[in-house]
């Protein structure tokens, strides 16, 4: 299943997090992949307000990996959002333990993912952003097994 959207601002890209997040549930594993600036952070901050995060998510460029207490669907979660962006080497995403968080109870959004392929669950939401600066932003969701494409109704929303 794919999807493709529009963004013209920062703010609607967030808004496109907040229509992702409102889907999201335990075990999900989301891919933000796009180029410096494209709104990867954006999008996961509005995600993490559609889950009711109650602290400020910043981008996790230094520290990795974040976490926060969420909620979906009356549970309480955690979202875990990684920035995988100054790893090396594959081999780093097993020592710093991105698997770990793969569980039921955990949501993961995860930049720059593309270093950590060969360990990424089967079942995957993959979220290209493209374009930066003041361009307008081409988000496309696509999705990899699972039921994505029935929780997808929900996102397709006028633009």
């Amino acid at each position: 299943m794919e999807l493709t959207v529009w963004s013209k601002s920062a703010q609607e890209t967030n808004l496109w997090g907040q229509r992702l997040g409102s889907l999201l549930c335990g075990g999900d594993v989301v891919c933000l992949a796009g180029d410096l600036g494209s709104g990867k952070t954006a999008l996961a901050q509005g995600a993490g307000r559609a889950l009711k995060v109650t602290v400020p998510m910043t981008s996790p460029t230094f520290t990795l990996i974040q976490e926060y207490y969420c909620e979906s669907g009356g549970k309480e979660l955690h979202l875990v959002h990684m920035d995988l962006y100054r790893l090396q080497e594959p081999e780093e995403i097993e020592v710093i333990g991105v698997m770990d968080y793969f569980r039921e109870e955990t949501i993961c959004l995860i930049e720059w993912p593309e270093i950590a392929l060969d360990y990424l669950p089967d079942d995957i939401l993959e979220v290209r952003i493209e374009g930066n600066g003041e361009m307008p932003r081409k988000i496309t969701f696509r999705s990899w097994g699972g039921d994505w494409g029935e929780r997808f109704r929900g996102l397709k929303i006028e633009t």
